[in-house]
């Protein structure tokens, strides 16, 4: 990952070997001069002032829902570890002249599983759902969930969404305590909230802050998942540290309005803002989760940049506001509705969008083959389009992802720290099987290790099924085998 503008930490472990940190080298600060308005008479402002409501100072009925609520996420890792058992027979004829033939100690490897990091997480239903980040859970061999009353749960993971870093899990209980989903568009900049998560192992923590920001973008999921991670995250002052991830943000009244998720720091640790994931894009997330069992990703077809005031200028637009279209996609959504190059679009369904974040926003909430009216200015003139959204391949359908192993006609698993080690590689996907297809084709055997995909690390089957999914000129894989030897594909997808 590129290195630059300021320091970022994703806050889910508690080890270094499970969870990695995001840094950025420094802040880079930037100001600008307002005006000077003059205030109004304070007789003018008197009815003004007595018709506001300000927020409650006592947040305790709000941090009473929402301890029970969340829980801790431990992380667990099989180690194998060098035992000694007994082969068929002992060659001492001494001793077996005595006792009889007595069998050979050899050595044999035992898996055993320790907690290798933690995090939080937040029930959603009583029947044991739970939502936390994706990067908690992406390295665990098994998933230990501990409610607030210490009673403790072995969680099935049911799935995950790189491209905003939530996930899905599963624990069997039935009335629990849990947190319903509320409204992060309405929530406003200035507005107090309560982060409630399991910083340090110090379970059930609350602390509380103010909205400082909304449509935040910080540029940790985009290298991840090949440039298409979605981030317009809310951003807080209220503490989060370590072991705050995937819990709660919740609003004074109780409800669920972020997932917590990163931290700004030259440390690792809290030091003026944390992130979270809004609640409108983790529902949809959760909700296709549970139904699909992918996230359904509605794409408008389209390179987008903010409109800057150098923008401005070179496009003779009365404002600094919106998003340009800088390139249109062959086949995409936004051309076959009639956008172009150029184009600032300003609102979708009637919501202004003034940034990149804002827009991917409101585009991300959507499945394929839903529609948005999108407002544009061109050459000075406003004008509409009812856009139908596409999926990944460009068409309306509903996708799965796992429709690419049966291309591809092969089993695939993350590779083991061993592994890793023994090869000198940082990531990997393991071939563990091969069945007729795309791979065995072109020459792969079973036990190669994919460590790039057309030049993209891969880590998991759900990151290279996207970079499959979206691959437009074929697909060129470099890899190792377990023996140690290089190997390089290149596959064509379309014939």
């Amino acid at each position: 990952m590129e290195l630059k503008k300021y320091a970022l930490a994703i806050v889910a472990s508690m080890s270094c070997t499970a969870f990695g940190a995001y840094l950025y080298s420094r802040y880079q600060v930037a100001t600008q001069s307002a005006a000077i308005v003059q205030p109004a008479p304070f007789e003018q402002n008197i009815g003004k002032f007595a018709s506001q409501t300000y927020a409650p100072t006592n947040f305790v009925e709000a941090a009473e829902m929402s301890v029970n609520a969340v829980v801790h996420v431990k992380i667990l890792k099989e180690q194998r570890q060098q035992t000694y058992g007994y082969g068929n027979q002992f060659d001492d004829p001494f001793f077996q002249f005595f006792f009889g033939p007595r069998p050979q100690q050899v050595p044999q490897s035992t898996p055993d599983l320790s907690v290798v990091g933690a995090g939080s997480g937040v029930i959603i239903s009583d029947d044991g759902y739970i939502v936390t980040n994706n990067h908690v859970i992406e390295s665990a061999d098994k998933i230990e969930v501990s409610l607030n009353d210490r009673t403790t749960y072995e969680a099935q993971l049911i799935g995950t969404d790189p491209t905003t870093d939530i996930a899905l899990l599963k624990i069997d209980a039935t009335g629990l305590h849990y947190l319903q989903f509320g409204n992060s568009d309405a929530i406003k900049v200035g507005e107090w909230v309560l982060a409630v998560g399991n910083p340090f192992n110090l379970t059930s923590t609350v602390t509380a802050g103010i909205v400082s920001a909304k449509s935040r973008s910080i540029g940790i999921m985009s290298s991840g998942a090949q440039n298409m991670g979605i981030e317009s995250f809310i951003q807080t002052d209220a503490a989060v540290n370590p072991g705050n991830s995937g819990g709660a943000l919740v609003s004074t009244s109780g409800e669920l309005i972020g997932i917590n998720t990163a931290i700004a720091s030259t440390t690792g640790s809290y030091s003026g803002y944390s992130f979270a994931v809004p609640a409108a894009i983790a529902q949809k997330v959760v909700q296709d989760l549970k139904q699909y069992g992918e996230v359904q990703r509605a794409l408008l077809g389209v390179s987008i940049t903010d409109v800057t005031p150098e923008i401005q200028k070179r496009y003779k637009l009365a404002s600094v506001r919106g998003v340009l279209i800088s390139q249109v996609s062959d086949g995409g959504a936004a051309k076959e509705a009639g956008l172009k190059e150029g184009d600032v679009i300003i609102s979708v369904d009637n919501e202004d969008v003034n940034t990149v974040p804002a827009l991917q926003e409101k585009i991300g909430r959507k499945r394929p083959g839903e529609s948005v009216k999108i407002d544009v200015i061109h050459d000075g003139e406003q004008k509409q389009y009812v856009v139908t959204l596409r999926n990944i391949r460009g068409t309306t359908g509903i996708v799965k992802l796992d429709e690419n192993q049966k291309t591809l006609g092969a089993t695939l698993e993350p590779i083991s720290d061993t592994d890793m080690q023994k090869l000198r590689i940082r990531n990997g996907l393991k071939i563990t099987k091969l069945s007729d297809g795309k791979l065995k084709q072109n020459g792969i055997k079973e036990g190669f290790i994919i460590v790039k995909a057309n030049r993209m690390p891969v880590a998991s089957a759900t990151e290279f099924q996207q970079i499959v999914a979206t691959a437009s000129e074929g697909l060129f894989i470099s890899g190792i085998y377990p023996n140690g030897k290089t190997a390089y594909y290149a596959i064509d997808l379309e014939d």
